[in-house]
């Protein structure tokens, strides 16, 4: 796979959607129901979906987690992301409560008319996720979706900048970012990352209130240049596709003497790769 440093340019403009809604807490069949719906009018190459949008977020605790949850295998929230993929002819990339053996993952999973074709483990857990999920623990892939190039992170990952520069120095044309965001402030800082990585973001965020959480939907796309092309508003179910212009991604041209790759310093940045007290 090329990397940050390639100048090759594709000239096609592959489309992206971001669907907003409020799942279902603990009812997958019920959610399916509500995304079979919502997705009808919905045509794009990728369409991206917002985190744990098969189960609901805002669980009791554990028990009730696993109770909500599916291994990918045999999963009836799979089935329905394929059968769509395969209607509409795209990828779909979604939030998904995975049970694997015992351990539960707050996993982001990439489906296209074939079924499942990589997944997605979030590293950084929020609050009290960690009393629910395991710590990601498969890295940070970049699938060639024959379109572009997609990497994916959910949610909470948005604070960490190193996560987003390495699926960028990994090639990613596009971040598809399913979230259930309740801080303020988020929304701002994806569109930096699109800028600082040239890269564009589709951020597809849930509305709506559990338990004591109550989300701020705002879902977004954001360009390589820091562009909001497309913002949800902070209430309602929502969706909307944009193309994308790849040539954005591929040359990460700043100034007439600075690109992205050639401009950056990794011997002055050890620092990032240690443990701080």
């Amino acid at each position: 796979m090329e990397n940050l440093r390639s100048s090759g340019v594709d000239s096609s403009s592959p489309s992206v959607a971001v669907v907003q809604f409020a799942p279902l807490l603990g009812n997958v069949g019920g959610n399916i129901q509500q995304l079979e719906a919502l997705l009808q009018g919905v045509q794009a190459d990728v369409i991206v979906l917002p985190e744990l949008a098969s189960s609901g977020y805002a669980f009791a605790d554990k028990a009730e987690a696993i109770k909500a949850a599916e291994p990918l295998a045999g999963s009836s929230f799979i089935s329905f992301l394929t059968h769509t993929a395969h209607k509409k002819g795209c990828s779909i990339v979604s939030g998904f409560n995975e049970l694997d053996g015992s351990s539960l993952y707050n996993t982001a999973v990439l489906v296209t008319a074939s079924g499942l074709v990589g997944k997605y483990r979030k590293i950084h857990l929020f609050w009290n996720e960690v009393d629910l999920f395991e710590p990601g623990d498969v890295g940070l892939p970049v699938f060639d979706i024959g379109s572009l190039r997609l990497g994916m992170l959910i949610c909470f990952d948005w604070m960490f900048p190193e996560v987003w520069r390495i699926l960028a120095l990994k090639g990613a044309d596009l971040i598809a970012h399913p979230s259930n965001l309740v801080l303020p402030y988020c929304q701002q800082a994806v569109a930096v990352h699109a800028l600082c990585n040239r890269v564009y973001v589709a951020t597809a965020n849930r509305i709506g209130t559990e338990r004591n959480l109550t989300f701020t939907g705002g879902s977004l796309v954001a360009s390589p240049l820091g562009e909001k092309v497309i913002e949800a508003p902070v209430n309602g179910s929502f969706s909307a596709s944009c193309s994308m212009d790849l040539s954005l991604t591929r040359v990460k041209k700043i100034t007439p003497r600075n690109t992205l790759a050639e401009s950056r310093r990794p011997d002055c940045y050890s620092l990032l790769t240690k443990h701080l007290e």
